[in-house]
């Protein structure tokens, strides 16, 4: 998926319930300022920005296979986000606290997708700090790695 200006997309993606409307989706719009901030960080004066970076809900990602092959990172406990659901099982975790909050990830970051939950919201927004503090950096490298920025 592109935008008008071709450039490649990373998705935050939260769940369409009401419950991940009102409390996952402000988290994924605050990590997404995060995004564009380290983007602005490292970008030269003039050059555009490797990705344009939108939220979305999962029933989007879900019903479109072209989304599949963004960078993405989940927002939302299972419950919430479907997409969190499918990949719990699919992504090994990262960093955990014990029925508190978890993200899974592949260090390696060959698969481009990153899962953040917790079992309340502000357990959620602080899995999503730790992806930050953690991983982030290497996440955002190796996804501008893999589209050329």
């Amino acid at each position: 998926m592109h935008d008008h200006d071709d450039a490649p997309t990373l998705l935050i993606v939260t769940g369409s319930v009401l419950d991940a409307e009102r409390n996952d989706r402000p988290i994924a719009y605050a990590l997404r300022e995060r995004i564009n901030a380290w983007t602005r960080e490292r970008l030269s004066s003039g050059d555009a920005a490797p990705f344009e970076v939108i939220v979305c809900s999962d029933l989007w990602w879900l019903n479109n296979e072209e989304l599949a092959l963004c960078p993405t990172i989940s927002v939302g406990a299972p419950e919430s986000n479907a997409l969190s659901a499918y990949l719990g099982d699919k992504l090994p975790s990262a960093y955990t606290i014990e029925n508190s909050l978890m993200v899974q990830a592949d260090l390696d970051f060959r698969d481009l997708l990153v899962c953040c939950w917790g079992r309340t919201p502000a357990a959620t927004n602080a899995a999503v700090q730790a992806f930050e503090d953690r991983y982030l950096e290497h996440f955002m490298l190796a996804a501008s790695e893999r589209v050329g920025a």
